[in-house]
C-alpha cells in the first residue's frame, strides 16, 4: 500500500468499531474516514469490515490488518527513537517471547537482564504463537528444536537440554508418546522401536503436552533432565547424544546490534558461560 493514512484509518475503524470514533480520534471528518476505507478495500479487492447497525465489525482480513498496522506503527516508533540517538537508550519495554516449556529456562536470564539495567521492564511473552521478529511484535525469540534458518535473523545457541526418559517410577509401563504430526526427533524414533504401541496410552503433537504429562506422573515418557529430577521422577533410560534438545536465542538483522538487544545477549551469555 501506498498510502498509510488509509491503512492507519481503518486500523482505528478495526479498534473503535464506528466511523464516527475514529473520525474524532484521528481528528477528520467522518466522510474522509468512509473514502479511505472504501479505497483500501477496492486496492485489496476484499471487505475489511461487517457492517451492522451498532457499526463496524472487522473481518479476519480486517483483524489481521489491525495487527500489522500495529506492528508497524510500532517499527515507526523504532525509527525515530533511533534517529533522536535512542540506538544507546536502555529504557522502555523489552518484549521476549518463548513456548509454556522454557519459560523456568528463560525466566532467570529475563530477570538477570532486568536487574542489571534498571531502566527496562521485561515483558515475557509465553505462547505457542511465534511471533514475527520482522514486524516488531518481539525483541528477542526463543526456540527449540533445529536451528532456524530465516534469512533474516540472527541466531545465536543459549543452551543444550539433555533428554532422558522418566516416569512415576522405575517399573512404569504406560507411555506418552507422540503424535502423527509431532516433531521428528531421535528419542522418539527410539520410543516407536523399544515400547509396545499397546503400553502407550496417550499421543499428543505438541512437546509441551508430553512433557506436562510425565512431568505430573501421568504416564512415562521423555523430558529434560534437569525438569525429570526436579519433579522427582525416575530415569528410565538416561540421556543419549542424540536426545538432546537445542534452545536457540532469535533476534532480527535490522536490530541485533541495537544497545537492549546486545545488553540482553551479553546478560543471556553471562548466565550460560
Amino acid at each position: 500500500m501506498d498510502n498509510w493514512d488509509e491503512i492507519r484509518t481503518a486500523a482505528q475503524v478495526a479498534r473503535l468499531g464506528t466511523i464516527s470514533a475514529a473520525a474524532e480520534a484521528l481528528g477528520v471528518h467522518r466522510a474522509t474516514v468512509t473514502r479511505h476505507i472504501d479505497s483500501l478495500e477496492a486496492a485489496l479487492g476484499a471487505k475489511l469490515f461487517q457492517r451492522h447497525a451498532r457499526g463496524f465489525s472487522p473481518t479476519e482480513l480486517g483483524r489481521e490488518l489491525l495487527r500489522v498496522a500495529d506492528a508497524t506503527a510500532a517499527q515507526f516508533g523504532e525509527l525515530f527513537r533511533l534517529a533522536r540517538g535512542g540506538v544507546d537508550d536502555l529504557s522502555g519495554v523489552f518484549t521476549v517471547t518463548c513456548v509454556d516449556v522454557l519459560v523456568p529456562i528463560i525466566l532467570p536470564v529475563t530477570m538477570a537482564f532486568q536487574a542489571e539495567h534498571r531502566g527496562m521492564r521485561v515483558h515475557l511473552v509465553s505462547s505457542d504463537r511465534v511471533l514475527r521478529l520482522e514486524y516488531g511484535e518481539a525483541d528477542i525469540a526463543f526456540r527449540i528444536g533445529p536451528k532456524p534458518d530465516h534469512p533474516d535473523n540472527v541466531v545465536l545457541p543459549l543452551r543444550r537440554l539433555p533428554v532422558g526418559l522418566y516416569g512415576p517410577t522405575a517399573d512404569a509401563d504406560r507411555f506418552a508418546g507422540p503424535g502423527r504430526h509431532a516433531p521428528s526427533t531421535p528419542y522418539f524414533q527410539w520410543l516407536r522401536e523399544n515400547v509396545p504401541p499397546e503400553q502407550v496410552v496417550m499421543t499428543s503433537d505438541s512437546v509441551a503436552a508430553l512433557w506436562a504429562a510425565v512431568r505430573t506422573g501421568s504416564a512415562a515418557g521423555f523430558m529434560p533432565k534437569a525438569m525429570a529430577e526436579s519433579a522427582g521422577l525416575a530415569e528410565l533410560a538416561p540421556p543419549q547424544d542424540d536426545w538432546h534438545e537445542q534452545i536457540w536465542a532469535v533476534t532480527h538483522v535490522d536490530l541485533h546490534r541495537s544497545a537492549k538487544v546486545q545488553a540482553f545477549v551479553q546478560t543471556m551469555k553471562r548466565g550460560t558461560a
